[in-house]
């Protein structure tokens, strides 16, 4: 059921609904937001995005209204009837201790745990975008609306206005809001700026998390970064208490799931960092290998060769060349070509994007959609051939010469920053 429902949806669900679909993470649709609003940013624009807040939803889910919704989409009655009989005729009790209470029949949500939660819950969510007219963050029951703008007060009323329709539809579907756990993010912060929201005053902050990552106000993701650096310290320093115990192969398996794996959730969101923050990244990594390898006297760049590694920011431009390669060959989410515009397509290896015309650096060159034909433009064109398994065994294993990224340029007194051959 779940394969064949799947199958039948795959086209009709919106390209930006980014929960439990094959090939989509919230990486796709954070990168989605992040590249919209810096871009705004960029020429000269405001932005702000508003964080929202519900409860429960996945058990909050009408029946009939989901099966009328299927029914809407196109299946037929049997099928109908199939997936009624499947969430009907449930029950639950609740334990405390050794006493139960007594059993009552499931009305709403669907099953927990179940294969078919998942898909069914998106089908109930997909008619959302029918609504709104901003563009959302969407990840399951995470809906975070931004917005564009010549200035903070437009910016304001536009979320205004989108946060009265989300309301009215989560309202019409049987889910609960929770608009005093609503957060507000607007390019320039000033506690004086506020959002109206369903008798609620929503605040300015500073910074807030969505889906893991740490959003500010400007942005930028050194806040995030400093995050996992603090993270990966801590599992540095366990490490460095207990490595005379283990064999390298255990230090080299805890390293790469306790330290580095700090750093490999969304990369592709957060790899536009301060070189201070890239110079604590390497830092980190660095005691990591000394540690792992007993090693003192060797370089880091000795310590990564000895490790058959790459340097985080090394392995997230590799990153980006996968992310290419499958908007290139029609493997992504659609969502991506949001991100990426193909300039010509007749032939994958020979393909080229559209560039984009940048102002400033911060939002305008520390871009993915930047960036990220000039990476493109660098993998050798034999790479480009393989199949996607081969092509990412081989660029796991490749550098950029030259790269073009601000933290692989090299500081000069009185000249600024100059790409060097890395």
């Amino acid at each position: 059921m779940s394969y064949q429902i799947n199958d039948y949806m795959k086209d009709k669900l919106s390209i930006f609904m980014c929960g439990f679909r094959q090939n989509m993470s919230a990486q796709n649709c954070l990168l989605f937001m992040i590249e919209k609003l810096r871009k705004c940013l960029d020429h000269g624009g405001k932005a702000g995005v508003i964080l929202t807040d519900l409860s429960k939803a996945f058990d909050c889910l009408v029946h009939d209204l989901l099966i009328a919704k299927l029914h809407a989409y196109g299946f037929d009655y049997q099928s109908l009837k199939l997936i009624y009989s499947y969430l009907s005729d449930r029950q639950q009790r609740v334990r405390i201790n050794s006493s139960f209470s007594s059993w009552r029949d499931i009305l709403y949500g669907v099953p927990q745990g179940s294969i078919l939660g998942p898909p069914l819950f998106n089908i109930n969510s997909n008619d959302l975008f029918f609504f709104l007219l901003l563009e959302i963050v969407n990840y399951a029951d995470d809906n975070s609306p931004f917005a564009c703008g010549e200035s903070i007060p437009s910016v304001i009323s536009q979320l205004e206005n989108e946060s009265v329709t989300l309301l009215n539809w989560i309202r019409n579907n049987g889910v609960k809001a929770n608009p005093d756990k609503f957060y507000l993010i607007l390019s320039e912060y000033s506690q004086q700026y506020s959002l109206q929201v369903d008798k609620f005053q929503i605040q300015n902050s500073n910074s807030r998390k969505l889906l893991g990552i740490t959003i500010n106000n400007k942005f930028n993701f050194d806040e995030h970064v400093s995050i996992l650096c603090s993270k990966a310290s801590q599992k540095l320093h366990a490490l460095s208490r207990v490595s005379y115990l283990m064999t390298l192969k255990q230090r080299q398996i805890t390293m790469k799931s306790f330290i580095l794996s700090q750093f490999g959730y969304c990369p592709l969101v957060w790899m536009f960092h301060s070189r201070k923050m890239n110079n604590r990244i390497n830092s980190i990594h660095e005691r990591a290998l000394r540690i792992v390898y007993k090693d003192s006297k060797s370089s880091f760049s000795e310590l990564l060769t000895k490790d058959e590694e790459f340097t985080i920011h090394h392995r997230n431009i590799q990153t980006l060349g996968i992310e290419l390669y499958k908007v290139v060959y029609g493997l992504s989410p659609k969502i991506m070509n949001t991100v990426f515009t193909l300039k010509s397509h007749l032939i994958p290896w020979k393909t080229t994007f559209v560039g984009r015309n940048v102002k400033t650096v911060n939002y305008g060159t520390e871009t993915l959609a930047h960036l990220g034909p000039k990476i493109w433009s660098m993998i050798p064109e034999e790479m480009k051939k393989f199949s996607l398994s081969k092509f990412t065994k081989k660029i796991r294993k490749w550098k950029p010469d030259k790269c073009p990224c601000r933290i692989c340029k090299l500081y000069v007194e009185g000249v600024g920053f100059v790409i060097t051959r890395s």
